[in-house]
């Protein structure tokens, strides 16, 4: 375990739960690979920037609840943990028992402007700003927080991520792409393995 870092609570689980997510087969996971099948790497590098600036309007949306809620009513903070570890424990089970679908449609990307596309499928998924909004909570220790630097170096290690992850995705597409389609298990044990650890973190953040 990494302890603070910038002010987040255990950094290093912090990292290890953004690679885990972005693994998880979703619209944004879809966009790269379609671009790229379209368009070629730069398509897809193209599309990976688009869901980078999607992904940070959102994630800012949420810390602005966050650090308001935080500032204005500790208490209420601390129940909206619960409740963001509750969120995420159910998002688990679910995930745990799925049957490896993906329960994501292909996306549908046309030949052209491939980082605008990327952008709106990432701000018109519904359940973002919900994951941001409870992901947010559960590394964030009131005491220790340095308020906007920490929420910037989150902000940061996300979008970091996000495209070295992006980029790697894009450059072996086709196999990757090969192997969602046509082996179902590799799907499925990433969804149970995510859900084990949406749960693990429910349950340690109750007990703490």
């Amino acid at each position: 375990m990494i302890g603070p870092l910038f002010g987040v609570h255990d950094y290093g689980a912090f990292c290890a739960a953004i690679v885990l997510f972005l693994a998880l087969p979703g619209p944004g996971t879809f966009a790269l690979l379609t671009s790229t099948a379209k368009g070629g790497f730069r398509a897809g590098a193209a599309a990976t920037l688009g869901v980078i600036v999607g992904d940070q309007v959102l994630l800012w949306l949420a810390v602005a609840g966050v650090a308001a809620l935080l500032a204005a009513y500790p208490v209420a903070f601390k129940v909206v943990q619960y409740a963001g570890a509750a969120y995420l424990a159910w998002v688990g089970l679910r995930l745990l028992f799925s049957k490896g679908d993906g329960r994501a449609s292909p996306i549908r990307i046309e030949p052209r402007d491939y980082a605008r596309q990327a952008l709106f499928i990432t701000l018109l998924n519904p359940k973002a700003i919900v994951f941001y909004m409870a992901f947010f909570p559960l590394f964030i220790d009131p005491a220790t927080h340095r308020g906007l630097p920490t929420f910037a170096a989150m902000a940061v290690t996300i979008a970091a991520i996000t495209a070295v992850y992006g980029l790697l995705l894009c450059a072996f597409a086709q196999a990757v792409a090969e192997k969602l389609r046509a082996q179902r298990w590799l799907t499925r044990w990433l969804e149970r393995a995510a859900g084990l650890f949406l749960i693990g973190f429910g349950i340690r953040l109750v007990r703490d």
